[in-house]
């Protein structure tokens, strides 16, 4: 950074001195009485100064090209960072490609003020106080004067013009922002377009949206044009004014037309480098606009975060224990209301209700995906809230009602739940959820790409790989919600063995729908609009009569129904 640095400024120096030389050798050449060589000494240190001029910049570039690589990489990565960091309830709010937009263009600002804030601007005051300390001292000190009132009159203007031109560069970027996360949104929920007929929907939603954006472009792109306009006027008023002061000075005898020459040669490369100052200008402010709401990502600070004295969770027997919990979302009036059970090291828990009861955001609690209102969630004695988040997750798996890939290899998303697996693990996992006899009846096998979010898998694939996932943790605390939801009844009883059996000596809480998957639990609690309404295991909740055993006839109707109707077919 440093040697780039010195290029540049060298590279004014000689940027500056080349019209010197080249008037002198005018000079001379008029004066005719100098010898040939001395003439052409002068004319070839123009050259090599006018080549230098432009060629240290070029291997400046070469020089900088790995800072400014690194300097995209780090903000961005520092970015991507803290938004996986921040909390579940930010990206339940946050648009996906809206997110990844406002990360790329804060890190190509950042690289853009980087490069012209040290390169451009810097430089280029700098040659500007040298070809003005110049045409004082070596021609007239009224030439110098003209060149800083057309630089401050073209400061001036082009400061004005842009501060203008950020209001509509910030509608802009929200057009663009809103265009390209409506485009993401719609083609990553492909099928629930597909399904609802939506496609003409989906595409005038995109039109205008593209429309919005046009319309803000056009905006942006004119108001540019008045500037450069205004821009160049200004320059040419400037040079014509040192050109004409110059020519002044040679009628008067005091300088040469070598001299005249030099002065029309400076103005017009300071010109030049002033003409993209002015650009430069318009970027930083603009790239100021693009850093706002990086600035504002990285600001954000998360809800969940691990305590200054957060330790490691440690298992002893892996006993879950819920006490007097109490939560609600923000958005929401219900939640959960004194909830207290324990799930003893080694036992199944089952946690059943209507949707909306309160399942799922159990789950979350444990996780610490959200941190109680009141209450406490503890594994064996230790406060989910006193340990690191990484440690308490290391020590869950889960299984969730809607397994979610990446767009890789079905190898790669097995292993995603321990990346070091050996090949003989993952095929063991595999067996166990019962998904090996699919894996190799495939063409490429364990290379087989499952598409965005697993599309090119059925539920019932990507279900039984979300059991896989699990088996090959082998966590301590195993977390099954509605985890046999998307399979047929034959499978559902092969895969309910494997999950049998992957919980055995290890303690487990099942959020289920179909009660016959939780019959076997230690205890079975029973959820009401976010309160424990029923507990015990299911000979005694079918004894007594209520919410449990009046859940177990709707859906024993319901499966008779299924037979009686299948059998008609």
């Amino acid at each position: 950074m440093a040697l780039a640095l010195l290029l540049t400024v060298t590279a004014k120096l000689f940027a500056v001195s080349a019209p010197v030389f080249f008037g002198e050798a005018i000079n001379q050449l008029e004066a005719g009485e100098i010898a040939f060589a001395v003439i052409l000494s002068g004319v070839g240190l123009w050259v090599g100064a006018r080549f230098l001029s432009t060629a240290f910049p070029q291997l400046r570039d070469a020089l900088f090209a790995p800072v400014s690589q690194d300097a995209q990489r780090i903000i961005a990565v520092d970015a991507f960072g803290h938004a996986q960091s921040l909390s579940l309830r930010f990206h339940q709010t946050r648009r996906t490609g809206a997110l990844n937009r406002v990360v790329e263009r804060g890190a190509a600002a950042l690289d853009f003020l980087l490069r012209f804030l040290a390169f451009n601007i810097g430089p280029t005051l700098i040659e500007l106080a040298i070809a003005a300390a110049v045409l004082g001292a070596v021609y007239d000190i009224n030439l110098a004067f003209a060149a800083l009132a057309t630089v401050f009159a073209y400061g001036v203007f082009t400061l004005t013009v842009t501060e203008w031109r950020v209001k509509q560069r910030r509608r802009l970027n929200e057009a663009d922002t809103e265009l390209k996360a409506r485009a993401i949104d719609s083609l990553t929920n492909f099928e629930t377009v597909k399904a609802f007929a939506a496609e003409e929907r989906e595409t005038s939603r995109y039109d205008a949206a593209l429309q919005s954006y046009n319309v803000r472009y056009v905006e942006t792109s004119r108001s540019l044009s008045l500037m450069n306009a205004g821009q160049e006027l200004i320059m040419n008023i400037g040079l014509l004014s040192v050109a004409g002061l110059a020519a002044w000075g040679a009628y008067q005898g005091r300088l040469g037309v070598g001299d005249v020459t030099a002065v029309v040669l400076m103005l017009s490369n300071l010109y030049r480098p002033l003409n993209i100052l002015g650009w430069a200008w318009r970027e930083i402010k603009q790239g100021g606009v693009d850093l706002e709401k990086l600035y504002g990502l990285l600001g954000m600070a998360a809800e969940v975060t691990d305590r200054p004295d957060a330790k490691p969770l440690t298992i002893a027997n892996g006993e879950v224990r819920f006490e007097g919990v109490g939560f609600s979302h923000a958005d929401r009036s219900a939640g959960l209301i004194d909830v207290d059970f324990v799930a003893p090291g080694g036992g199944k828990l089952a946690l059943v209700g209507a949707s909306g009861s309160g399942k799922s955001t159990l789950l979350k609690l444990l996780f610490r995906f959200y941190d109680v209102q009141r209450g406490r969630v503890s594994i064996d004695g230790q406060n989910v809230g006193d340990v690191t988040q990484s440690s308490l997750r290391n020590a869950l798996g889960l299984v969730p009602q809607d397994v979610v890939l990446f767009n890789t290899t079905i190898a790669d998303n097995i292993s995603y739940a321990k990346p070091d697996a050996t090949r003989a693990e993952l095929i063991e996992a595999a067996r166990r959820a019962q998904l090996l006899e699919f894996i190799e009846g495939l063409p490429q096998g364990w290379e087989t790409r499952v598409g965005e979010r697993g599309v090119k898998l059925s539920g019932g694939e990507k279900q039984r790989l979300g059991i896989a996932r699990a088996i090959l943790k082998d966590p301590p605390i195993l977390v099954l919600d509605e985890a046999t939801s998307a399979l047929d009844s034959g499978t559902e009883e092969d895969v309910q063995q494997a999950l049998n059996a992957a919980s055995h000596g290890r303690t487990t809480l099942v959020v289920a729908h179909r009660l016959s998957t939780i019959a076997d639990a230690d205890e079975i609690i029973v959820l009401d609009a976010g309160r424990v309404v029923e507990r015990g295991d299911h000979q005694s909740l079918i004894a007594k009569d209520g919410a449990y055993a009046k859940m177990w006839e709707r859906q024993a109707k319901n499966s008779d129904q299924s037979v009686v109707e299948t059998a008609a077919q």
